[in-house]
């Protein structure tokens, strides 16, 4: 169980060494559940471990955790396919939103309703796999009033990544005049997120998956015309014939380098993931003789003030419109080791919310 306590410092002359060690009397006897990745020379090594506050990495502000959510990343961690962590030990999840415990920081009290995406959770800093978690202030968002707690982690990191996205090819001129955009890994949560931003937007959307039996998911989406990926011909040729307006590519390697090659002169391509590779092969042609722009989109590290306008446009403009459609399920903290496998061979549509808290 988790009890509130308010800060008893006076603010002046107290260091951060003896805030944290403040904060870790006043917690030193709770204890809670999380789900820690051991980073090993060969692999890792997974499971629920009891903590208490002052075992988690730095930060000025405590959080009890309600929900998180599943990533691609969070599977590639949690599995040890990918070498996600840059520590040796950390709690997994890059993601979570809960209500604030206690905090050393003038701009968040106990009771505020807030949440954590990317600042180097499971990578630099333990993640929101964890019934409490601590984190710095400056990457602590306050939750929009009209969302609610499971409501911002079904849009999660990959909503998220899709609204810089969006807000990235708005900056560099992309319009609905310009052309189809193309989205590929589009059954994916980042995907199928940026089909439905984008539709709204009124842009005309082409889903480039594999999965023929996620059509009419993609065409509730707002998607109208698709590319099986299985059949896909990317041709050869530096300069392809220009069929997309632009993009939002969540796959990168050969399917990025196609890509490059058949967007319309002027179009942006917004480079999210890896999924099928991290080599980019193409030549210059199309930023030379199209004036092609590829716009790369990292959701981990950026200006505070980008993150709060981001998640502001989350609660208005970019909101998704099909977001029960695109996060249907909720699975319970004890069912979380058991959900990652689908993520890696790629049979899983949408986004999937984890039930932290009650």
């Amino acid at each position: 169980m988790v009890y509130a306590l308010k800060s008893r410092l006076c603010c002046s002359g107290v260091t951060g060494k003896q805030r944290m060690a403040s904060t870790n009397r006043r917690f030193k006897k709770m204890s809670f559940k999380a789900f820690r990745i051991h980073q090993q020379e060969k692999g890792v090594s997974t499971g629920f471990e009891q903590m208490e506050v002052g075992d988690l990495t730095e930060g000025d502000v405590v959080v009890r955790v309600a929900y998180s959510g599943i990533n691609f990343k969070d599977a590639l961690a949690a599995t040890g396919t990918a070498k996600i962590l840059r520590v040796p030990d950390l709690n997994g999840g890059i993601d979570f939103s809960g209500t604030v415990e206690d905090s050393e920081n003038q701009h968040f009290k106990s009771g505020d309703r807030v949440l954590v995406c990317g600042c180097g959770l499971s990578e630099t800093r333990d993640g929101g796999y964890s019934e409490v978690s601590r984190v710095p202030a400056g990457c602590v968002v306050s939750v929009p009033e009209n969302l609610g707690l499971r409501e911002v982690m079904a849009i999660g990191t990959a909503g998220f990544t899709a609204a810089i996205a969006m807000i990235r090819l708005e900056e560099n001129s992309q319009s609905p005049d310009h052309g189809p955009v193309i989205v590929t890994g589009a059954t994916g949560g980042v995907g199928s997120i940026a089909v439905d931003m984008l539709a709204a937007k009124g842009f005309e959307v082409v889903a480039l998956t594999g999965k023929t039996d996620q059509h009419d998911y993609l065409r509730q989406l707002g998607a109208t015309e698709f590319v099986d990926r299985h059949e896909l011909e990317m041709g050869t040729r530096p300069l392809e014939k220009g069929l997309w307006g632009g993009a939002v590519d969540n796959v990168g390697g050969e399917t990025l380098g196609w890509l490059t090659r058949t967007v319309r002169p002027w179009g942006n391509i917004a480079s999210i993931g890896n999924a099928s590779g991290i080599k980019l092969e193409t030549t210059v042609m199309p930023f030379i003789l199209r004036g092609v722009s590829l716009l790369g989109i990292n959701s981990i590290e950026m200006p505070e003030a980008l993150r709060n306008r981001a998640w502001q446009r989350l609660a208005d403009d970019l909101r998704p419109a099909h977001l029960d459609l695109i996060a249907p399920r909720t699975i319970d903290f004890d069912d979380l080791p058991g959900a990652f496998d689908d993520y890696l061979t790629g049979s899983v549509t949408g986004r999937t919310v984890v039930r932290i808290g009650n």
